[in-house]
């Protein structure tokens, strides 16, 4: 069975930065994504990140292996990150009936202000 994760990325309203994934979607069942993180004006932010898996049922077979979810990220102006996110889908997806008819998982992730200076 073939699993689409698609990848999305979001910022809260106001922040001035820009983040989006180098890839929108991928099959494999091993996948290194990259997101890019510019920040766009020069006001000083420090933001932190959260991620969902949904369908929700389905997030216990997500592995990450590695990813930057909860660290403080501080750019300077106009300052561009490339930032890796490592996972893999447990072969037991497969296997668990709870899982029959998923062929989508979406990883998303939203960055958000924790102090301004």
């Amino acid at each position: 069975m073939e699993i689409v994760v698609q990848f999305k990325s979001d910022v809260v309203d106001g922040m001035p930065w820009k983040f989006v994934p180098t890839q929108r979607e991928s099959s494999l069942e091993k996948v290194l994504l990259l997101f890019i993180l510019l920040k766009t004006e020069v006001q000083n932010i420090t933001s932190v990140s959260t991620y969902n898996v949904t369908p929700m049922k389905a997030a216990i077979y997500f592995n990450k292996i590695q990813f930057f979810v909860f660290e403080e990220q501080r750019l300077l102006p106009a300052e561009q990150i490339d930032m890796s996110v490592f996972f893999y889908i447990d072969p037991e997806f497969e296997t668990d009936a709870r899982m029959d008819g998923i062929k989508n998982l979406i990883l998303s992730y939203t960055f958000f202000k924790v102090s301004e200076e």
